[in-house]
Formats: C-alpha cells, sequence, structure tokens
C-alpha cells in the first residue's frame, strides 16, 4: 500500500524512502509497517557492564604508563637532583662554616 499525499506530509516534502514506506514526521515515527528493518535488543538485567573492566583497567593503565614514561620521567629526575642541591647548597651557606667561607662577600 502506497502512501497518499497526505499521509506523507501533505505538500509532498516527505521523501517516500528506498521502498515506499513513509516512516513517519521527525519524532513521530507511527507510520506503516516497515520490512527489511532489523533491531536487536538486550534486556539491562542481562547485561554486565563491568566484564573485564579490572582486567582492562590494569593493562590499559600500564600502556599509556609506558608510553609516556620518557617524556615525564627525565624531567622528574633532573628536577629531583636539582632541587635536592640547591636545598644542601642553601643549608652550608646558611651554616658556620659557610658562614665563615663566604662572610660578607656575595656568591657569584
Amino acid at each position: 500500500m502506497r502512501p497518499t499525499q497526505m499521509m506523507s506530509g501533505g505538500g509532498g516534502g516527505a521523501p517516500i524512502g528506498k521502498y515506499n514506506h513513509y516512516l513517519g514526521g521527525w519524532g513521530n515515527f507511527g507510520g506503516m509497517k516497515q520490512r527489511g528493518i532489523i533491531s536487536y535488543g538486550i534486556s539491562p538485567n542481562r547485561q554486565n557492564p563491568f566484564a573485564g573492566a579490572a582486567h582492562d583497567a590494569v593493562f590499559n593503565t600500564f600502556r599509556r604508563f609506558s608510553s609516556q614514561f620518557l617524556y615525564w620521567a627525565p624531567a622528574t629526575v633532573a628536577g629531583y637532583y636539582i632541587m635536592n642541591w640547591a636545598v644542601e647548597r642553601n643549608e652550608y651557606l646558611n651554616s658556620k662554616a659557610g658562614r665563615a667561607e663566604f662572610g660578607g662577600q656575595a656568591e657569584e
């Protein structure tokens, strides 16, 4: 059965489609029964949304960590050693021996 002009929007503006079946207006899919359209579904209580989540989390985390390690590790190590040197140098300059060595002069 072919839809009439009135069923397909009145002015002929709505496309009939490949198989001459009208779906209805946008958001109002209540037209004729469709053929050749297959849809599958599963009940929410039959789904397992966390299936393999712990396994995937471990291996995905390792993959992401190993791909970024060489970007931040050298900077972190260098920053640690520079900060350690600065703290030790500051402690020495503020100690009795440091004040005696560099007494009244500004350090270069």
